[in-house]
């Protein structure tokens, strides 16, 4: 309770601050500020300046005060952008006595603007000699844990502003991940993909098998659902003649929250006329190794103590021979008599009615998920699986697509996409019997797409990465709430 009254008193004594600056004429929260330099490019234009060297060109900076060492007549402090921090040093006959009495009612956590001249400290530094300053902005509240960092995880993620104020790390991870998204559009657009947007309240979720939120639109009195995937607008564009397409998309599924799932999330979609999944590995592996070299400029990685070695050509299995190889047993020949028999000795978690695709699908998770550290396309799965993807031509059993696992982590779902209306249509009456018989996760059915599909799909491949989990990868975090700018989180209560 003492450390909540401490907390009122200083911003109260802030705010005082505040009034009396304005009394003497001083805009507390300012106005634009010519920067002629970041930190960063100010600091690589001047690393050959000796010490006790000064610059010949007057620079200007701006940033949020981060430290503040009061010597007399001098000041010297940290100003920190974006890029970097770096030093100013403030003299009283250099601003003149009115403006340093004024800097000694500017607090750490205060963001302004400083112009001057450049120099090299007898420590080294590259330091400002400020001849003018600018108050920018003044903080209400002190920074997080007297301005040394911020490790609480749970005030880290719901206040994420403070987190980027005062961990550059984080910073970093997220200016990472919107270059590997700048990175994704220069490798699809040079590839001759259109970028397009798909509804994301949608009258008929589909694409996934995922339990959506409902919303309600007023002036329709209708209800509506957040899409669990853009998978089926899009292949509607393939329909219309839009051969090769691709979204970003945020897409949003109403199930639990881990480490590795979060209920708001992005993913990259896209579609190829006249491919298939073989074509698909293959974009799958350009891509990723582009986004690699281009952001990270190595092949290599860290992950969670592993070395990722992401040279092509990647390993692939099918997912039969990955099972047999890892419990000894086929689990295509397994009979419908022994499917109880199988759920025991493995130790099998499937409630309500046992098929063979849900011990597959168990059985995979448990035993081989696991082991898949190195990049591994697992290609070939059972039908049961995979109710939007075309049949292996050779092998109507199974169905034509892969996944690729990095670090026991599925990273990458992609399809030959299925274009009989017929056998779609197929496919989603036996989701609809599964929805009925309690599984909330099943696909609905779709009767516009499945006219869409009578006009004439191309045969295709389809894909979907997601964006969280390769900037898990990329950043070597633990957690997919460290690489989500505002993760979903409990309430407090």
């Amino acid at each position: 309770m003492e450390i909540k009254k401490n907390t009122t008193e200083i911003i109260s004594n802030k705010w005082e601050e505040i009034e009396e600056l304005k009394r003497e004429g001083i805009d507390p929260f300012g106005h634009s500020f010519f920067r002629t330099h970041k930190v960063k490019d100010l600091i690589e234009k001047n690393k050959d300046l000796q010490v006790g060297e000064c610059g010949k060109e007057k620079v200007s900076v701006a940033g949020r005060l981060m430290a503040l060492r009061t010597h007399g007549k001098a000041i010297f402090a940290n100003i920190e952008d974006i890029s970097g921090r770096v030093q100013i040093y403030i003299k009283s006959n250099k601003v003149g006595e009115d403006a340093f009495k004024f800097f000694s009612k500017i607090s750490v956590g205060d963001i302004l603007g400083a112009s001057g001249l450049i120099f090299r400290t007898r420590t080294g530094e590259i330091t400002v000699f400020v001849e003018e300053f600018t108050l920018l902005c003044k903080s209400v509240r002190s920074l997080p844990e007297k301005w040394h960092g911020l490790k609480d995880v749970e005030i880290r993620y719901r206040k994420r502003y403070l987190d980027l104020m005062v961990n550059p790390s984080v910073r970093e991870i997220f200016i990472k991940r919107s270059k590997v998204v700048q990175s994704i559009r220069n490798f699809l657009d040079n590839k001759g993909f259109l970028e397009v947007e798909t509804p994301i309240m949608q009258p008929i979720p589909g694409g996934a098998t995922a339990r959506p939120f409902i919303t309600h639109h007023n002036a329709l009195h209708r209800d509506f659902y957040l899409r669990i995937a853009p998978e089926l607008y899009l292949k509607r564009l393939l329909v219309g003649g839009l051969e090769k397409v691709y979204e970003l998309s945020r897409n949003f599924r109403n199930e639990g929250i881990s480490t590795k799932h979060n209920p708001e999330f992005t993913m990259l979609e896209l579609y190829e006329a006249y491919g298939d999944y073989h074509s698909m590995m293959q974009i799958t592996e350009e891509l990723i190794v582009y986004i690699l070299k281009d952001v990270l400029g190595t092949l290599e990685i860290e992950y969670r103590g592993n070395k990722i070695d992401f040279t092509p050509p990647w390993k692939r299995i099918s997912m039969y021979k990955a099972i047999e190889d890892a419990v000894g047993i086929r689990a295509d020949k397994i009979s419908p008599k022994d499917f109880n028999k199988v759920v025991k000795k493995y130790n099998l978690n499937i409630k309500g009615s046992i098929s063979r695709g849900e011990i597959i699908n168990e059985l995979f998770e448990k035993y081989v998920e696991p082991t898949l550290i190195q990049p591994t396309f697992v290609i070939d799965y059972p039908l049961e699986l995979s109710p939007l993807s075309k049949q292996n031509k050779d092998n109507p059993e199974l169905v034509e697509r892969f996944e690729l696992f990095i670090s026991s982590m599925e990273l990458v779902n992609a399809f030959t996409e299925l274009n009989d209306p017929a056998e779609q249509k197929r496919r989603f009456e036996e989701q609809v019997a599964k929805k009925e018989a309690g599984d909330m996760e099943s696909h609905f059915m779709d009767k516009d797409y499945v006219e869409a599909l009578e006009y004439g799909m191309p045969p295709a491949g389809g894909l979907g990465i997601g964006i969280d989990r390769l900037m898990m990868l990329l950043t070597n975090s633990d957690s997919i709430k460290e690489v989500i700018l505002f993760p979903q989180l409990k309430s407090k209560e």
